[in-house]
């Protein structure tokens, strides 16, 4: 795969803002750091038509059985894989559903393996072990031209997956490879070449739609409660009992009595407190509804 010059691209530039960066005091750099960050925000809001048409997609893709995955390498590789990671947690998902592919495998997650990313075979190899056609697959990479990526995003694409891509320059060959592309061009970084940092911040927060704006449009929330979460320790299973008593307007000890009946699940606890039915009912409809909260809402007021 032919390499473009790495000194043409935007995130590879110079930042004349930063300058003498090493003369400023611990608060300048700090200040101007912050400065740089607010810029990333405005830029992913330039891309928010991209990554609407992105989501259309892969809601769809799960709707009909499929699964997300992120492909990435290095830092990139990484956020997809953190926000893989709690998706489980948040909203009640099995792992298999939002999934992370890093370049060098799961040993790079802690290790940088920097030449992994050059390894294109092993990006199709890799995707054409995980991917089917009923996936959606992202492929994340700031310089928008990392073989490994690339090449995972265009088997994917060949398999018949719903293919998209985060990248933080423009025009990129990623984005050709990709059906839906999504570019936020943060420009130059505070220190040159350092995409861990403003390109870094951009991918994390395009990666925070993906998955939450999908997990939304999958009934995970219910109005702007979490109600999916897995109560596994003691802090969760307070946020569930509050979740309950937000949800249905009861007071703790209520709430509390029936999160216990449910064994855990404020979305049972809601129904089963919202409808006047038992545990049982209340998981019938979540069943019916597939495991849609605001589906099987409407499946028991309609009884």
């Amino acid at each position: 795969m032919e390499q473009a010059n790495i000194s043409e691209l935007l995130t590879e530039q110079r930042n004349e803002r930063t300058r003498h960066l090493d003369r400023l005091s611990i608060e300048e750099i700090a200040e101007l750091m912050n400065r740089e960050d607010e810029t990333v925000a405005l830029s992913v809001r330039k891309a928010l038509p991209q990554i609407t048409a992105a989501i259309e997609r892969i809601v769809e893709a799960l709707r009909s059985g499929g699964r997300l995955i992120y492909i990435g390498a290095g830092t990139s590789g990484r956020l997809g894989v953190l926000d893989a990671s709690e998706c489980p947690p948040t909203f009640g998902v099995s792992p298999e559903l939002v999934q992370g592919i890093i370049a060098g495998g799961d040993r790079a997650i802690r290790h940088a393996i920097e030449n992994a990313e050059d390894d294109a075979e092993a990006g199709r190899r890799d995707a054409a072990a995980v991917v089917t056609a009923h996936d959606a697959v992202v492929g994340i990479t700031a310089s928008g031209r990392t073989p490994y990526v690339i090449a995972a995003i265009q088997e994917a694409r060949r398999i018949g997956a719903v293919t998209a891509s985060i990248s933080c320059n423009s025009g990129t060959p990623l984005s050709a490879a990709a059906e839906w592309p999504i570019e936020v061009p943060v420009g130059p970084e505070i220190v040159t070449g350092s995409t861990r940092l403003k390109a870094g911040t951009a991918q994390k927060l395009v990666l925070n739609m993906l998955s939450t704006v999908t997990m939304i449009q999958l009934g995970k929330v219910h109005d702007n409660l979490m109600v999916n979460v897995q109560a596994t320790n003691h802090k969760l299973k307070q946020r569930v009992v509050h979740i309950v008593m937000d949800a249905t307007g009861v007071d703790r000890p209520t709430a509390a009595d029936y999160c216990e009946r449910a064994g855990g699940d404020a979305r049972v606890a809601i129904l089963m407190q919202r409808y006047a039915i038992g545990r049982e009912e209340a998981l019938d409809a979540l069943k019916r509804a597939r495991d849609h909260f605001g589906e099987a809402d409407k499946l028991l007021a309609g009884r």
